[in-house]
């Protein structure tokens, strides 16, 4: 269902407003978005009266001035709640129902090699722990382990810190979020012990991208690659990796807004922009079985 709502844009790019000013995490570049969004306003350039077409409007001119892909305003069909996050909580369950977990698909392929689909999204640990703790641990009797991230939009880093301890051996430092309330830091590190079995460090480890993967997917391909764990086969990915919150400034209407920012610890930077570039560079499409090729030759070896 298309929501065809009519609505004054003024109550809510005001409120877009405040949210960049007090939440985004670039102080500087929120002024200038501010700016922006309320000139744009005065020039009647949001006056289109439905919800649909103004959130198109809107995240264009958000993501005009640094391309940041989590800085959005989302329309949704269905009216959501006005809780902080509700909109996105609520889509997230509804796919988290229908996905087994958010694992739908482990499967062993020719010579031993192990395949894992982590799709739609790495959703909250509290939810997705056992499932994703029970396809990690059958995958792990693989030879070789390939993850398919082609598809995944994003969710939890603290998702990402569980996956990544099941291909490593020791608690290993991943990230380092940098949030804008107080300025303050937190590490992500993989953790000491896991539920199941880990598939360990020394087997070897591919991970499918594509242009659809996403924010929280994006950091699972790139602290394994940053550490030399795994290999990333396929597209460059989207390019982003600013953590964002959601607030409901209408009922069909979501501003997303980013809270920090991550700094791996290998690289000192991040995805943000550029996306995870693939060690093998190949179409989306084909790089499932140029992984499997790789594997093959490297079990072969």
């Amino acid at each position: 269902m298309t929501t065809t709502t009519k609505l004054p844009p003024a109550p809510v790019i005001d409120e877009i407003v405040r949210l960049l000013i007090e939440h985004y995490v670039f102080p500087e570049t929120a002024e200038q978005l501010a700016g922006l969004l309320q000139r744009r306003l005065v020039e009647g350039a949001y006056g289109v009266g439905d919800a649909e077409e103004l959130a198109r409007l809107v995240t264009a001119d958000l993501q005009s001035l640094n391309g940041d892909r989590h800085l959005r305003l989302k329309h949704h069909a269905d009216p959501v709640s006005p809780e902080k996050g509700a909109a996105t909580l609520d889509a997230m369950r509804r796919d988290f129902d229908t996905s087994l977990g958010g694992a739908p698909r482990v499967q062993l392929l020719d010579g031993g090699v192990a395949l894992l689909e982590l799709a739609p999204m790495l959703f909250p640990l509290e939810w997705a722990a056992e499932p994703l703790s029970a396809a990690l641990t059958l995958a792990s009797r693989g030879q070789a382990l390939i993850v398919d991230l082609r598809t995944n939009r994003g969710g939890d880093p603290d998702t990402v810190a569980f996956v990544c301890s099941y291909p490593l051996d020791e608690r290993t430092h991943l990230n380092t979020m940098h949030w804008r309330s107080g300025e303050r830091t937190e590490q992500s590190w993989s953790l000491p012990h896991v539920p199941g079995a880990r598939f360990g460090g020394s087997k070897p480890l591919y991970v499918l991208s594509s242009d659809n993967t996403f924010s929280a997917a994006e950091e699972l391909a790139y602290d394994l690659q940053q550490l030399g764990r795994a290999v990333v086969v396929g597209e460059p990915t989207r390019g982003g990796a600013h953590p964002c919150q959601g607030w409901t400034v209408h009922p069909h209407l979501e501003a997303t807004i980013p809270v920090g920012r991550a700094v791996n610890p290998v690289s000192h930077a991040n995805w943000e922009g550029s996306g995870v570039q693939p060690d093998v560079p190949c179409a989306a499409a084909d790089s499932l079985d140029r992984a499997h090729a790789l594997a093959l030759a490297r079990l072969a070896d």
